[in-house]
């Protein structure tokens, strides 16, 4: 008896210990799982990082310098001022030696200087430019052989969201090299382009990463070390940087950039009218229009322009000064639009030169159909000698009709 009690405890002893074993085991197994979940491997972690991304692709940005004329002074005795130089930046598209940047930043320039993080310089060509969409192609025309040139990556600025961080490379105030962080503060901004033509770029990027003078031209990247961006803009208080800033999208770059390469120039197409999202202040000119109604509130015509030929009314002014909203249009080619940006964007994204569209507005209590073709937006050179500051409305329309 002594002996089978003996046994029977040595087997649950045995059994105890197992188990107590087994327990261990899966413990550990458990901590070891979740440790390796919860810590990212150190390849993830450094590629996300700023300071990672700028090694990357420091050697892709360049800063251009470019020779501004003289203005004529009226002072006898020191009639022309020397060339002036303009600063920028840019960044390497190909391995053929292309460089996008700013049309700002060449400005009437056909030949500008190059110089690579490492110091080198070279001399470029301006092979193509657009001033509506603010953006320059510039090509290397001398030997580059011992200069590595490595394109960087155009990302899909249509993916971007509020919220995002991104990175600003540039050469701001002649500082080679600098890299600013932030993230992406508003998407689809419609910016006012260059020179104060009354057109505008749309779905611009917001972000609050500084870009300074010197910087525009330079790129704005995603995490990815992608380009998402061509900074062009920010806004400057009388105490510094407001935190404010514009990138034109990468989705813009791939669209004109290979024409700008092939032709020199891009052709935008053009509907001649201005307008403005309708508010409710704008509400109150239109007679009869139900409440929360939304669209676009046609204001002026150009004559004998697409708008004008689709029968397309803009506001009218009556004997006693007061004026009377024009058209509200609705829908594009069937899409709906309740924004002054959702117009432009349509028609600089979809809509070609020689293409024909239909607007839908509401007149007089009723939805109509108009149909036209849009033409080609006239050359700004008539109207660049005369400018001497942007109009209020920013929506496509020469100057002048």
């Amino acid at each position: 008896m002594l002996f089978i009690k003996t046994m029977r405890r040595s087997n649950v002893f045995r059994i105890q210990t197992l188990v107590i074993f087994f327990v261990i085991v899966i413990v550990s197994v458990l901590i070891v799982q979740h440790s390796v979940i919860a810590q990212p491997t150190s390849t993830a972690s450094a590629s996300t990082t700023p300071n990672t991304i700028f090694k990357q692709v420091e050697n892709s940005v360049v800063q251009i310098t470019s020779k501004v004329p003289p203005i004529p002074s009226n002072n006898p005795q020191n009639p022309q001022a020397p060339n002036a130089t303009a600063l920028g930046s840019g960044f390497v598209y190909d391995k053929l030696g292309r460089i996008i940047t700013n049309n700002h930043v060449v400005g009437n320039a056909k030949i500008v200087d190059v110089t690579f993080v490492d110091g080198n310089r070279y001399t470029a060509k301006v092979v193509g430019s657009d001033i509506y969409s603010d953006i320059a192609v510039l090509q290397v025309v001398e030997n580059i052989t011992q200069q590595p040139l490595n394109p960087l990556v155009i990302g899909n600025s249509s993916k971007l969201e509020v919220g995002d961080p991104v990175i600003a490379i540039g050469n701001p105030f002649g500082l080679s090299g600098t890299i600013t962080t932030g993230i992406v503060s508003g998407i689809g901004r419609l910016l006012p382009a260059a020179a104060g033509l009354g057109f505008s770029i749309p779905n611009a990027i917001q972000t609050d990463a500084p870009i300074n003078p010197g910087s525009s031209g330079g790129p704005l990247l995603n995490m990815q070390g992608q380009v998402v961006g061509i900074n062009t803009a920010g806004i400057s208080s009388s105490i510094g940087f407001s935190g404010v800033a514009f990138a034109i999208p990468s989705s813009t770059i791939m669209r004109i950039v290979p024409t700008l390469i092939e032709k020199g120039n891009y052709t935008h197409s053009y509907i001649g009218l201005s307008g403005a999202t309708l508010t409710s202040d704008l509400a109150q000119t239109i007679v009869g229009l139900p409440a929360n109604f939304k669209g676009i509130v046609v204001d002026s015509i150009v004559k004998d322009g697409p708008a004008d030929k689709a029968g397309i009314h803009g506001s009218t002014t009556d004997q006693y000064s007061k004026k009377h909203g024009g058209d509200v249009i609705t829908a594009i080619d069937g899409h709906p639009v309740t924004k002054i940006d959702d117009l432009i964007s349509y028609l600089e994204e979809h809509v070609p030169v020689g293409n024909s569209i239909t607007f839908t507005v509401y007149r007089n209590g009723q939805s109509l159909d108009l149909k036209t073709t849009l033409t080609a937006r006239p050359s700004p050179l008539p109207f660049l000698p005369v400018l001497s500051s942007p109009p209020s409305n920013p929506y496509p329309r020469p100057p002048s009709p």
